[in-house]
C-alpha cells in the first residue's frame, strides 16, 4: 500500500447492534490498529428503510429532533425527525411516527390506523423553513392512502353531510368531497422526494391492501373493504385534483402513502439507495479514495435488490476502487454479488454464538475483522 492509502467507509447500519457512523468507527480503529497511516473516509449509508434518517443526518454533520405526534391508534407518541447539515433538507421515517412497531400484534387493524403523525413530522420539518423533504416510507401500520398526512397539513375529507372523516382506511368509502382551502401552503415551494423500494398500484391483488394488509392485522373480508375504499379514495382524486394515481408504480406503498404523496404533496419517488447516495454525496467522495468498504448485518442473495452494499459496490465500480463488505451473517447464494461490483464478503462473527451475543458485541467484533483485513493487506507491501 501506498503511504497515503485512502479507504471510503460506506456501510450500513446493522440493526439492532450499531449505527452506521458506529459502523464506521469501528472499521476506522481497526484499520489504524493494524495499520496507522492509512486514511478513512466516513460516508454512513442506508437503503431508504430503518437508519436512513439516522445515517444521512450524520452523513452532512445535521440534527434530529424528536417531538410527541399522534400514532398510529390516535395515542401519542414520541417520533424523530432529522435536518440535514444544509440546513435545508429535511428526512423523516415514516415509521417513526406511524410505524408498525408502534402498534401490539393483538391491536393490528388497518382500518383505523392513520399516518396523521407523519403528517405532524412534515410540519415540524416545515418550521425549519425546509426547501426539500425527503421521507423513508417502509415499516407502515397503516392503509389510510395518506389522508391522515394530508389532515394533519390542514386538509380536509368530507362526507357527504359534509363532516370530516375519522382516521383510518376504513373511513375512505365515505369521501365526497376533498377540501384544500387551508392545507399548508409551504409546500407548494418544498420538493418531495420519497425512498420507495415497492412498485405495487395502489389497488388490486398486487395493491397496498391485499399485499401488506396481512402482516397489519387485515383479514381477507378487511382487505376486499381496504382495497375497494382505496380505489373510491383513487377515482375522486383524479376528479378532484385531475391527478390519476390508481395505476402508478409505488401508489400502494405504505397502505398508499405512495399515492397520498405523489397527489397532494407533488412527491417523487425515487429507489431507496440511490436517494441516500445522492444526499450523502457518496460519488464527490470516491475519487478520493483507492478502496471502499461497506456492509450491512445479513449478506446474502436477497443484497442484489436495492440493498446498500449493491448500491455502494455499483458506484464504486464506475471509478474502478476494489470493494470489500462485512456482514454480521454472511447467508447463501451470494457468489451474484461477485458479479455486481463485490470483489470480497467478510462476516464479523468470530464465535458460535446466539444473537444477543453478536449484536452486543457488533462494534469489537466489527473492528478485529477489520484489523485482521488490513493486516492480510499489510503482507503485499
Amino acid at each position: 500500500m501506498k503511504k497515503d492509502f485512502v479507504i471510503l467507509l460506506a456501510p450500513d447500519s446493522f440493526k439492532e447492534s450499531m449505527t452506521a457512523k458506529e459502523v464506521c468507527h469501528a472499521m476506522e480503529r481497526g484499520i489504524k490498529k493494524a495499520n496507522n497511516s492509512i486514511s478513512c473516509i466516513h460516508v454512513p449509508m442506508a437503503d431508504g428503510g430503518e437508519g436512513t434518517m439516522q445515517s444521512l443526518v450524520d452523513a452532512t454533520n445535521g440534527q434530529i429532533y424528536t417531538v410527541e405526534v399522534i400514532g398510529p391508534l390516535g395515542n401519542e407518541v414520541e417520533a424523530s425527525y432529522g435536518i440535514l447539515g444544509d440546513g435545508e433538507t429535511g428526512v423523516i421515517e415514516m415509521a417513526s411516527a406511524s410505524g408498525i412497531h408502534l402498534v401490539p400484534s393483538e391491536k393490528r387493524n388497518p382500518l383505523i390506523t392513520t399516518t396523521y403523525g407523519t403528517g405532524q413530522l412534515i410540519k415540524s420539518c416545515l418550521n425549519h423553513g425546509v426547501k426539500k423533504l425527503l421521507m423513508g416510507i417502509g415499516g407502515s401500520a397503516t392503509n389510510d392512502g395518506g389522508i391522515g398526512v394530508v389532515q394533519a397539513l390542514g386538509g380536509k375529507f368530507l362526507d357527504k353531510e359534509g363532516k370530516e372523516l375519522g382516521f383510518g382506511g376504513g373511513e375512505l368509502d365515505k369521501l365526497v368531497t376533498i377540501d384544500l382551502s387551508n392545507f399548508d401552503n409551504r409546500l407548494k415551494d418544498v420538493i418531495v422526494e420519497v425512498a420507495c423500494d415497492v412498485n405495487n398500484p395502489l389497488c388490486g391483488k398486487q395493491g397496498a391492501s391485499y399485499v401488506f394488509g396481512l402482516q397489519k392485522g387485515a383479514t381477507p373480508e378487511i382487505m376486499k373493504v381496504l382495497d375497494n375504499n382505496l380505489r373510491h379514495y383513487g377515482i375522486l382524486i383524479k376528479e378532484k385534483l385531475g391527478i390519476d394515481v390508481l395505476y402508478e408504480s409505488g401508489a400502494g406503498a405504505a397502505g398508499g402513502l405512495g399515492a397520498g404523496l405523489m397527489a397532494f404533496l407533488n412527491g417523487r419517488l425515487n429507489k431507496g439507495i440511490d436517494m441516500v447516495i445522492k444526499y450523502s454525496k457518496l460519488e464527490e467522495k470516491l475519487p478520493y479514495a483507492d478502496m471502499v468498504w461497506t456492509g450491512e448485518g445479513s449478506i446474502d442473495f436477497q443484497t442484489q435488490f436495492g440493498k446498500t452494499p449493491i448500491g455502494v459496490a455499483r458506484l464504486a465500480k464506475e471509478y474502478n476502487k476494489p470493494v470489500v463488505a462485512l456482514a454480521g451473517r454472511v447467508g447463501t447464494n451470494i457468489e451474484t454479488l461477485y458479479t455486481m461490483g463485490i470483489d470480497s464478503i467478510f462476516s464479523i462473527t468470530r464465535d458460535i454464538t446466539t444473537l444477543e451475543e453478536a449484536l452486543e458485541k457488533g462494534q469489537e467484533n466489527m473492528e478485529k475483522t477489520a484489523e485482521n483485513i488490513i493486516r492480510l493487506m499489510n503482507l503485499n507491501q
